[in-house]
């Protein structure tokens, strides 16, 4: 590696405040167990003034070990016109217990003069006599330079002067926000090397936030211009469009740029850790998510899948490999033989080209897809389509009948259907009834409460995206409909596809899908 940078993750802080995001102490404490196992430098767990909840985070992480990460407080810098002695906020930083503080305070004079309401000489003074005093009381100190880039656009003096009351003081590391998202990478790549220039080596960090969509890249033109830590939330969510998303930035700089982020034998980690992140925050990640989306390393065209499977890095700029994701081939009436084949051979390793079970299940790809199904986002239920081809496939359970009834109003409960199933399971029958916010959910829940009465794995799963397509809106209400259903066991994440001129039975289908081929992987890890 040429060189090593800090990363400083903030999802536990700024990423909360993203919108939609609340996470309870033990979510946090679950991902600063993962932050810390694939081995980030910094995690920042929150405001200790702010809510109870952050101060309860603290006292809670004190009894936990960590291998790799060192637990950061964050807070404002004390209140003008008083002594940092005498600010609830800095005192609530030590009482944290947190060995590293980060503070943040301004360095544009229009939030001086205007939001503060202060003189220069005083804002200098609150960054200057926080970080001062909490060195005395034993703290590492990084002090987040706010509005930093917009404050140096206005007045480059006033800016740096900020950063020199920090530094003056002992802070570590002089972090350089673009609060409002808005500046170019170009501008941020400039000014960070000519802040570089300013202080010691090793000093200067680098924060942005994605108002523009460009904070990734204005982070790595910082990196590229001497920064050395880098800030930011390992999913990119955060207050307003976001902040930089940590899990690119570290792939970009550790395999594009031989830059040390994380150790090298975590790397492969990273799309099951990020996963787990989500699942736990709520949060679904982007398909197209750089190199850990669902669809980071997907290949639909035939000359691409062709060109992957002859050799890999004609089509894909890292292996899937290097970061933990997978390759897949979407099937699709455009993939190729080849492709179709490989995704076959995962089944039937021992099927070729020129096997007739290969053009049979060509034959009913076609077919199925002509009938309205569509398999690149459901491989799922493709590989079931190819079990069933190769009689390879013994189903989990029969369904006997189910009976589905949706009313209104609503009940007291807010829900609306009701559904009744019964199911046979290796010559048991089994009777199960729920309600549900709609038939579908009724039936899925339903399903999953038969299903839990002989595999114990069920009480894990849960649906957590619906999708429903007409496929000829000519016909209206008569035509056909794709479902596409989500599940996830909390690791995993799996679609599936159904198919009909009944929504229910359409959802049914992908239902039935979903739950069997989480069987036959269960199954199969016995």
């Amino acid at each position: 590696m040429q060189r090593e940078i800090e990363l400083f993750d903030s999802t536990l802080r700024d990423g909360a405040q993203g919108e939609g995001i609340s996470l309870s102490v033990e979510d946090k404490l679950a991902i600063t167990r993962l932050l810390d196992s694939l081995g980030v430098a910094y995690i920042e767990a929150g405001n200790p003034a702010s809510n109870p909840k952050d101060m309860e985070y603290f006292q809670q992480i004190e009894t936990m070990t960590l291998a790799h990460a060192t637990i950061v407080a964050f807070g404002s810098t004390r209140r003008k016109g008083i002594k940092a002695a005498q600010d609830a906020n800095v005192q609530a930083l030590l009482q944290a217990n947190a060995p590293v503080c980060c503070i943040f305070g301004k360095s544009w004079k229009l939030h001086v003069t205007e939001i503060l309401g202060t003189t220069p000489q005083e804002n200098f003074a609150m960054i200057g006599d926080t970080v001062r005093y909490l060195k005395e009381n034993g703290k590492q100190v990084f002090f987040d330079a706010e509005h930093f880039f917009d404050g140096y656009k206005d007045d480059p003096a006033f800016a740096l002067a900020a950063l020199q009351a920090a530094a003056d003081a002992g802070a570590e590391r002089l972090v350089l926000c673009d609060t409002n998202g808005g500046t170019f990478p170009d501008e941020i790549g400039k000014i960070t090397g000519e802040v570089v220039k300013q202080f010691p080596e090793g000093t200067v960090g680098i924060h942005c936030h994605n108002d523009c969509g460009m904070a990734v890249a204005g982070t790595i033109a910082a990196v590229q211009a001497g920064a050395v830590q880098v800030q930011g939330t390992w999913l990119g969510f955060g207050e307003r469009c976001g902040n930089a998303n940590l899990s690119t930035i570290a792939s970009n700089l550790q395999l594009k740029r031989g830059i040390l982020c994380i150790p090298p034998e975590n790397l492969a980690s990273l799309t099951p850790v990020s996963r787990e992140i989500a699942e736990i925050a709520n949060v679904r990640i982007p398909h197209t998510q750089p190199f850990i989306g669902a669809s980071a390393f997907a290949h639909k065209a035939g000359m691409h899948a062709d060109g992957v499977l002859k050799l890999s890095r004609s089509f894909e700029q890292v292996s899937p490999e290097s970061v933990g994701n997978e390759r897949r081939f979407l099937m699709s009436e455009q993939t190729g033989r080849a492709a179709v084949l490989q995704r076959v051979q995962r089944v039937c390793p021992e099927l070729t080209r020129e096997s007739r079970e290969t053009q049979v299940i060509l034959d009913r790809l076609k077919q199925l897809e002509h009938d309205g199904y569509q398999f690149e986002g459901a491989e799922p239920s493709f590989e079931l389509v190819v079990r069933k081809a190769l009689g390879m496939y013994e189903p989990f359970f029969e369904l006997v009948s189910y009976k589905v009834l949706d009313e209104e109003p609503r009940d007291d409960t807010g829900n609306s259907a009701t559904a009744t199933i019964k199911i046979r399971v290796g010559g048991e029958l089994c009777i199960a009834a729920a309600e549900g916010d709609g038939p579908v959910h009724a039936l899925d829940l339903a399903l999953r409460e038969a299903l839990s009465h002989f595999y114990q794995s069920m009480g894990r799963c849960r649906l957590i995206d619906y999708k429903v397509r007409v496929m000829d809106s000519k016909q209206a209400t008569a035509a056909n409909v794709r479902v596409l259903i989500t599940s996830t066991d909390g690791k995993d994440v799996w679609t599936t596809v159904g198919v009909s001129t009944d929504v229910i039975q359409a959802s049914w289908l992908a239902l039935v899908d979903s739950f069997e081929y989480r069987l036959i992987r269960d199954h199969a890890a016995q």
